[in-house]
């Protein structure tokens, strides 16, 4: 029994060792376990849960000293090293008996060069996607971009994604390279049925394609190609039957000829094909007698039974708007110009032999585009033409020739400017031969002829100013040399001069308050005599001023007034009548001996006061001597008798006017009107007039209307008034508004304008609808009726209204065009 007890303590002794290799810091506790579970430094270790991880890893060369605390981020990035050690370590067990591993490289697959170079490919290459990726991604978005990726041809897969066809092997790419993808991209899940979108946008410019696929046909809602810079020889005939393209860039390639049937696409809009090898365009080809019967009646599907069927336009380019074929080989002989396209509006033939081969087609090609009545810009520049091809009897013969051109480019030619000044005498644009970078104004055309000089405008309006100087000086001194100026040839010269208003002033007396009070008393004199011619006994007593009412009559001197040069520019033939603020009432008596209304009715005091005071007074300027001529009046700001003063008979009093400007005037719905006193009646009578349909009657020759900052509200804008004061109508003599201002108004609805544009429903263009501006700029609108999307109007603002669909964003980003864009799409 003695020995019985000498094994156990041996035991206890190998028990008692094994801890120390484990941790130093419990084998005290290992006798008394009840002591150890309540002590303070077990429980303020923190790293008791990996002390449980690691103790089936026996950790050698531990030391003694305790670790310190670790934050969280320090415990995590302790964790991810030791895992990165653990596989590194079981790695350099598992290869050929070698401890070291490979070297640098972690395993066998790192040190491949052939797995390195695959992953770089894989990578984005610039931040873009790769090509399938992005072929991928355009089942969503409807539109492709692979430009600049030096392609042979637009890639196999495009056809094969999206249609889930093959298309044929291209003679000019023996073998197509692979496309890459990344790892992402073979994650990544097509689209739902629902969600895929046709494709629509097609961008694959600057890169090495030489032929296209003949199964692009089958997508057909492409309506944007751009395929400029790259080595295009020729097209597929099946390229023509793309019927839903707008835009076509075709631009920096080597085509010598193009599919007859592109000519007979019905919504192509833009046609860019310069810098090619074009020797003809063959506008009417589709058309011939050999081909009508194919173009007309193309209603074959080009992918099959289910494949879209193809449907052509009866006329060349219905909707061509753009066509550039500078840089071609094109002469006038080889372009169908009897068949040109009707709605173009910018033509550039530069640097093509026009004038090559038959000497008879230049004039012809340019008499045939004379008669197009859209066209507004026409390039030839460093083109082989000359003054041969304008005929001397071009503007005169022609009933339409160049009706809204504006810019003539014939810089660098054979043309001159004595001859083209010969052929474009006749027209009714004004014409300059002054180069500048900004776009000239509606009515005038830009002629640029020779080598251009780019110069600003205040370059150009400087140097006109130093011509009529010196043409002025020269022929006074002409005049004196010679003795024989008369003295109405003086004072003609004299009248040219513009005086300032302090000059007038002081030659009528008017420097002084005294001169001023003077000035006051003879008008009210000499309007109570024309009213009421009285003896001079019975003038005494007799200071009260006459009534507003009498200020509509004109007098000798008012009429004297507004031809002065000071209001009336000859040139322009326009006539600016200075604002006049509305009266103050200065004291509280009930009448004051002087004259009220002819007070200065601006605080600058620098107006003549024989003016007319009402705001709009037709009575005094349809008497002047140039009221059949007159082409703009502004009236701006004249608040002080706020009405309109008519003579007694009359319809249409100012027939060329042409521009109205009544902004700030304070005008209502209603408008006070005056009507010139008849024949022994000494107070004109009075009565309230609709004030659109007034000026409606009286300028049948309007085209901008200018009543911004003023009290107009919903209620005067019906649509039978909008309608006889926007549209055209011959038998009333009236041209049709194209500039219509309403800014700054109390307009809270819109439902005239939505009247008018029901008449573009079902119909691209209204005859009669000129209008080209709208102005709707600080009203009350709060909501924006989607039909005014079918209005074909160039400028649009709808700034500072109530409503808030759409948001601002959509016309500051894309304009005019965007927002009625977002507005037909509302109606769709």
């Amino acid at each position: 029994m003695s020995r019985i007890p000498q094994p156990t303590p041996r035991p206890t002794v190998k028990t008692t060792l094994v801890p120390p290799a484990r941790s130093r810091a419990p084998s005290p506790s290992k006798p008394t376990a009840s002591v150890s579970s309540p002590r303070v430094r077990t429980k303020s270790v923190p790293k008791s849960p990996s002390k449980a991880v690691r103790r089936p890893l026996p950790v050698e060369n531990e030391p003694p000293v305790p670790k310190p605390t670790l934050s969280i981020k320090e415990a995590v990035a302790l964790k991810r090293a030791e895992a990165r050690k653990a596989i590194s370590t079981s790695s350099s067990r598992v290869g050929l008996g070698n401890s070291t591993g490979f070297g640098d490289f972690e395993n066998l697959e790192d040190a491949d060069p052939v797995a390195v170079k695959k992953n770089d490919e894989e990578a984005p290459e610039l931040g873009r996607w790769s090509v399938k990726e992005t072929i991928e991604r355009a089942r969503s978005t409807g539109a492709i971009n692979l430009s600049s990726r030096s392609l042979p041809c637009i890639p196999s897969a495009l056809f094969e994604i999206h249609l889930g066809v093959t298309p044929d092997p291209l003679k000019s790419v023996a073998s197509e390279p692979p496309i890459s993808t990344s790892t992402d991209a073979s994650k990544r899940e097509g689209p739902a049925w629902f969600e895929a979108q046709d494709l629509h946008v097609l961008k694959a410019w600057n890169n090495d394609i030489i032929e296209i696929q003949h199964e692009i046909s089958l997508f057909g809602s492409l309506k944007t190609i751009d395929l400029h810079q790259n080595r295009i020889v020729l097209l597929p005939d099946t390229f023509a039957d793309l019927t839903a393209l707008t835009t076509l860039d075709l631009s920096h390639n080597s085509l010598t000829a193009l599919p007859s049937n592109i000519f007979a696409l019905p919504n192509l809009t833009v046609m860019n094909l310069s810098h090619n090898a074009l020797s003809e365009l063959s506008f009417g080809a589709p058309f011939s007698s050999s081909s009508s019967r194919k173009a007309r009646n193309d209603t074959f599907s080009s992918g099959g039974f289910f494949g879209p069927v193809i449907t052509r336009a009866s006329s060349p380019l219905p909707r061509l708007s753009v066509l550039d074929a500078s840089h071609n080989k094109l002469t006038t002989s080889t372009i169908d110009h009897a068949n040109l396209p009707p709605l173009i509006t910018k033509a550039d033939f530069a640097a093509n032999p026009l004038a090559s081969g038959d000497s008879n087609s230049t004039p012809a090609f340019i008499r045939a585009l004379s008669h197009l009545e859209h066209l507004k810009e026409l390039h030839f520049e460093t083109a082989d033409i000359g003054d041969d091809a304008f005929a001397s009897d071009l503007s005169t013969s022609e009933r339409h020739c160049f009706p809204r051109l504006q810019i003539l480019d014939m810089g660098e030619t054979r043309a001159t400017l004595e001859g083209l000044q010969s052929a474009l005498s006749g027209l009714k644009q004004d014409i300059t031969y002054d180069f500048t970078t900004e776009q000239p104004p509606e009515g005038t055309l830009r002629v640029s002829v020779g080598k251009k000089v780019v110069r600003e405008a205040w370059e150009i309006e400087a140097e006109r100013r130093v011509k009529s100087r010196v043409s002025k000086s020269v022929t006074s001194t002409e005049n004196a040399q010679a003795g024989c100026a008369s003295k109405t040839d003086v004072d003609r010269n004299n009248a040219e001069v513009v005086k300032e208003a302090w000059e007038i002033e002081a030659e009528q007396g008017l420097l002084t308050e005294g001169g001023r009070r003077r000035a006051r008393a003879a008008v009210a004199m000499s309007a109570a005599d024309v009213a009421a011619p009285l003896k001079p006994s019975l003038l005494i007593g007799h200071g009260r001023p006459p009534t507003p009412a009498n200020t509509s009559q004109p007098s000798s001197s008012s009429s004297t007034s507004l031809a002065n040069p000071q209001y009336y520019h000859a040139t322009t033939q326009t006539l600016t009548l200075p604002p006049l603020s509305a009266p103050t009432k200065s004291h509280a008596r009930s009448f004051s001996l002087a004259t009220p209304f002819s007070s200065p009715p601006s605080s600058q005091g620098k107006t003549d006061f024989a003016l007319p005071t009402p705001t709009l007074p037709l009575v005094a300027i349809s008497a002047q001597s140039f009221a059949q001529t007159l082409k703009i009046l502004v009236l701006s700001n004249r608040k002080f008798d706020l009405c309109v003063s008519l003579p007694a008979t009359g319809e249409v009093l100012l027939p060329g006017l042409e521009e109205l400007v009544l902004d700030g005037c304070g005008f209502g719905d209603q408008v006070s009107v005056t009507h010139q006193a008849d024949t022994g009646t000494t107070t004109p009578s009075r009565s309230n007039d609709t004030l659109l349909p007034l000026l409606t009657r009286f300028f049948p020759s309007l085209r901008t209307l200018d009543l911004s900052y003023n009290a107009l509200t919903s209620v005067s804008l019906q649509q039978d008034v909008l309608s006889s004061l926007i549209l055209a109508d011959d038998s009333k003599s009236r041209k049709g508004l194209r500039h219509l201002r309403l800014r700054g108004n109390r307009i809270d609805e819109l439902d005239a304008f939505q009247g008018i544009a029901d008449l573009f429903k079902g119909n691209r263009s209204v005859p009669d609808w000129k209008l080209e501006e709208l102005d709707l700029r600080d009203n009350e609108i709060s909501k924006l009726p989607a039909e005014l999307g079918l209005l074909p109007l160039d400028v649009f603002l709808v700034d500072g209204n109530l409503f808030r669909i759409p948001q601002r964003r959509v016309w500051e980003r894309e304009g005019t065009r965007g927002l009625l864009s977002w507005l037909r799409g509302r109606l769709e």
